[in-house]
């Protein structure tokens, strides 16, 4: 609620939602923002919760430069029917997952975790295994010559 209140102060404007769902629990409505700006918290930090934030851009590179103006880096979304755009823009995010044309689609096969000072690392997929492993190098001289 803290981040809504915030967002509220700031100047966006709730398109929905925005309240508390229900006396018991730490439950909220979805929640949607528009007229937010990238300097604003709502923003610029990573909310777990069932908030939304709407941002207009004119450009890929503004989308892009938009995206990745923030420390986090979790995940992304790329809407498009342009093929070659959703690749681009999927390659320039720094981002953990980037969805085109979808979002939060996981798959145990697949790797997930985010970039910069979001995540632990990888969950999922043959990746999250690095998570329990260590690797180390062990380098002997025997008499004059290395390895031999």
């Amino acid at each position: 609620m803290s981040y809504i209140e915030e967002g509220k102060k700031s100047g966006a404007k709730v398109e929905t939602g925005g309240e508390r769902k229900g006396k018991e629990g730490f439950f909220i409505e979805p929640t949607i923002f528009s007229n937010v700006t990238e300097d604003m918290k709502i923003v610029q930090e990573e909310i777990f919760g069932p908030v939304c934030s709407i941002a207009k851009f004119k450009t890929k590179e503004d989308a892009i430069r938009i995206g990745n103006s923030t420390t986090y880096g979790l995940a992304a979304a790329v809407h498009t029917k342009n093929l070659n755009t959703a690749i681009e823009v999927s390659n320039a995010l720094k981002a953990g997952t980037v969805w085109v044309n979808a979002y939060n689609m996981l798959h145990h096969q697949l790797p997930f975790g985010g970039f910069k000072e979001s995540g632990i690392g990888r969950e999922l997929g043959e990746a999250a295994l690095d998570n329990y492993t260590q690797v180390k190098t062990v380098s002997i001289r025997l008499g004059d010559a290395l390895f031999g």
